[in-house]
């Protein structure tokens, strides 16, 4: 069984529904995610959240890539009724831009994608990024260890991958105090470019 959680009016065909997949280092009730998801019910669009099995196991370490994607497809052959976006934080966001185009989704969102393990920038995971069809939303962190600015744009990556940058932002997205920029600012707006990416697509 997996586990879920169901933000905003339940999916259904005339109202589209949102999956939110989890990064490796905390479940679908972390705030974080729990931040997105109440902003995109408060819009009136029905978010599904769930666990990787690692997570209801109480395990830290992942699980490999095929079981992610499976847990993935199962969610979303589940509980997704109509238009259908994915949205996911780093490890979540890279299973969703693995299966949205085999999913058929309308959109997909990404809250900080790995683009290479911290300290490994030659071991890259853009390969599938290249062929996208689906419109894809990255929110990236400037000074990101999984792949900062400068570092991004160098790789070959499809015209439906586009990228939103956050000044002095870390993998989630959090600037220094110095940069003059707020984390809270920096959630808030990648929340509304959550929304307004998702409407655009699924409306």
């Amino acid at each position: 069984m997996i586990a879920t959680l169901h933000d905003g009016p339940a999916p259904d065909p005339a109202r589209r529904t949102v999956v939110q997949a989890h990064g490796a280092g905390a479940g679908k009730g972390h705030s974080f995610h729990a931040g997105i998801a109440a902003h995109l019910a408060t819009a009136g669009l029905p978010v599904v959240r769930f666990d990787f099995p690692y997570r209801t196991a109480g395990r830290r370490v992942p699980d490999r890539m095929p079981v992610l994607q499976a847990t993935l497809r199962q969610v979303v052959h589940d509980h997704a009724r109509g238009p259908l976006v994915l949205m996911g934080k780093s490890m979540g966001g890279r299973v969703a831009t693995m299966l949205a185009d085999e999913l058929g989704a309308r959109a997909c969102v990404v809250f900080g994608y790995p683009f290479h393990p911290p300290d490994e920038p030659d071991k890259l995971r853009t390969a599938h990024l290249a062929a996208m069809r689906t419109p894809t939303l990255v929110l990236q962190g400037e000074r990101d260890e999984f792949g900062t600015r400068a570092e991004v744009a160098t790789y070959d990556l499809s015209p439906n991958v586009v990228l939103q940058w956050f000044p002095d932002g870390d993998h989630s997205l959090v600037p220094r105090r110095a940069s003059g920029c707020t984390a809270a600012g920096h959630f808030a707006t990648a929340c509304a470019a959550a929304l307004a990416f998702a409407r655009r697509w699924m409306d």
